[in-house]
């Protein structure tokens, strides 16, 4: 048994799986390796850090993750209309994510949300933005970040 808590400076192992309200799994690593990560390194969001603080090695839990807490509201200002002829010859199905050039040069994940005519609506929220999300956690093991 570890005497390490989940907090800041720790490396955690754990298993998780995330699922909407209606229990469909978004994702999970049930079925895969364990994800590792720093707290506090930017691979979880902190509504997802925090819940889970002071646990240690053989823990779980379920928690509750609302939207604010985990991708955000949705933003109907974040949904975009672009031209069709913007998108040359590419066969647009709704649902379909794409990525697009940002201001700054980086690259931004949209999703097309609807073709109609020469217009195409594109959502640039996060897939899972105003979804209030289940996150169920079995920690491996919790030890001090190595620092390189």
């Amino acid at each position: 048994m570890s005497d390490y808590r989940i907090g800041e400076g720790m490396e955690v192992t754990l298993h998780f799986t995330l699922k909407l309200e209606d229990g469909t799994v978004v994702d999970s690593t049930r079925d895969k390796a364990p994800a590792t990560f720093q707290v506090g390194d930017g691979n979880l969001p902190p509504g997802f850090e925090s819940p889970i603080e002071g646990l240690t090695d053989g823990d779980t839990g379920c928690y509750e993750i609302p939207p604010e807490r985990a991708f955000g509201q949705h933003n109907p200002q974040n949904v975009q209309l672009l031209k069709r002829e913007d998108f040359e010859d590419i066969e647009l199905e709704v649902g379909t994510v794409m990525s697009f050039a940002d201001p700054s040069g980086g690259e931004l994940p949209g999703v097309i949300a609807n073709v109609e005519g020469d217009r195409v609506e594109v959502d640039f929220n996060h897939p899972l933005a105003g979804r209030t999300l289940t996150f169920e956690v079995e920690v491996i093991s919790v030890r001090p970040a190595t620092t390189h």
